[in-house]
């Protein structure tokens, strides 16, 4: 039974740890498509916790924040919340270091599919940089979620594949078969390397470059942009088009950017090209 005197308390260690790793295995039911009764979870935690009802819900939304801090997927029905506490913080960071699955095998073997290919496209969003509290900041450094789908070469396949399939049947509702056989994974059939992903179309039969990004996380997860995905999108603006699947793994959704990409994007410099600095000249 709840304890109504604990209203307000901050939660220990121990029922953070708890809550998250609940919060982690109806996470997994959720991303395996396999049900669950979040309620039967709920009654769990209130007798293990002495919380109330309101206050784990709360908290399951405060965890959802930070795994969409961190890039990760969360829980649909528990909307990020912020006014979070620092100490779940580290409660994050104590599951995820011990169980690194949880972050690092997290794509979508297979690209879903989707009833309509023209509803996968929104707006890209907008939203003030707000600053991240110190402890928050260190967290996400340590999972990175740019680095993390950078690497990830099966989340990136997928994507792509999935947004071959998009272009292909969108094509084919414009009255284009034609051109839907053209469609090309370039990255698939002659290597990365052009500077972009996927050879497509519009109507009209211009050609449309495509460069994928992908992320489970939400659209305002960052990105990496390598410098030949520059300098194409420079040389060549008319054609460039960014895709960027967020989302993927369980309600996928893309919102597409144009060059010139300085003027929709916020461009941060995170690597340097580094070499000895004492080489004869």
């Amino acid at each position: 039974m709840a304890d109504r005197t604990r209203q307000g308390e901050d939660w220990n260690p121990f029922e953070l740890d708890a809550i998250i790793a609940d919060y982690f295995a109806m996470l997994g039911e959720e991303l395996a498509r396999r049900p669950y009764v979040k309620a039967h979870h709920r009654a769990i935690l209130m007798q293990q916790t002495g919380r109330s009802a309101a206050s784990i819900e709360f908290k399951h939304r405060n965890i959802s924040a930070v795994l969409q801090e961190l890039g990760l997927p969360w829980i649909w029905g528990y909307k990020p919340a912020l006014n979070y506490q620092d100490a779940l913080f580290d409660a994050v960071d104590r599951y995820l270091s011990g169980h690194r699955e949880a972050v690092e095998q997290q794509s979508t073997l297979v690209a879903p599919t989707v009833a309509f290919p023209d509803d996968v496209f929104t707006a890209m969003p907008v939203s003030a940089r707000r600053p991240r509290r110190a402890s928050l900041e260190r967290l996400v450094r340590k999972f990175d979620p740019v680095e993390r789908d950078f690497r990830n070469r099966q989340l990136g396949r997928a994507g792509e594949e999935f947004v071959v399939d998009i272009e292909r049947r969108r094509l084919i509702a414009q009255d284009r078969t034609d051109l839907a056989g053209k469609v090309r994974w370039v990255a698939m059939e002659d290597g990365d390397g052009a500077g972009f992903d996927i050879l497509s179309f519009d109507p009209a039969g211009k050609e449309r470059l495509i460069e994928v990004k992908t992320t489970n996380g939400a659209a305002q997860t960052p990105f990496f942009m390598t410098h030949n995905e520059m300098a194409v999108a420079a040389e060549r603006p008319e054609h460039w088009h960014l895709y960027r699947v967020h989302l993927f793994s369980q309600q996928p959704k893309i919102f597409t950017a144009r060059p010139p990409l300085e003027q929709v994007l916020r461009l941060d410099p995170e690597t340097w090209r580094a070499a000895p600095a004492n080489l004869p000249t």
